[in-house]
């Protein structure tokens, strides 16, 4: 019966195929937007345990700079902004393609007459016979 799929099933499958790489893609995004402001967060708590008088030095490409107190934290707060920032959108993001997803399987199913497990989507992980 899967060989058999009308070719309406099939551009469905495709879209959930293309929507699943999408999810991957944006979770990957997400769990480095996570890493990255974690990071900045204990750098700029760090920061707050060093005298303002310190040598600092921060990494501009290839080369490390002389920077002050000031700028290093200005910097760093800056980054834990935009990264909240970007965090907050790959999560909205994440919600839109997971809500395409359900869908897009609902459309599918429609399609198949409500096979459910009969070759439909297997959920987040994809088509279930594909």
């Amino acid at each position: 019966m899967q060989g058999n799929l009308p070719p309406e099933a099939q551009e469905k499958i495709e879209q959930l195929q293309d929507l699943q790489e999408t999810a991957q893609t944006v979770a990957i995004q997400k769990q480095e937007a996570e890493s990255s402001l974690t990071e900045s967060q204990n750098a700029l708590d760090e920061l707050e345990n060093i005298d303002e008088e310190t040598t600092m030095y921060r990494n501009v490409g290839d080369l490390l700079v002389e920077t002050d107190y000031e700028s290093a934290q200005e910097d760093l707060e800056d980054k834990v902004n935009s990264l909240e920032i970007r965090l907050e959108t790959l999560e909205k993001q994440e919600d839109r393609v997971q809500q395409q997803f359900e869908s897009l399987q609902e459309d599918l199913e429609g399609l198949l007459g409500g096979a459910g497990g009969m070759g439909g989507p297997a959920g987040p992980g994809g088509p279930g016979g594909a």
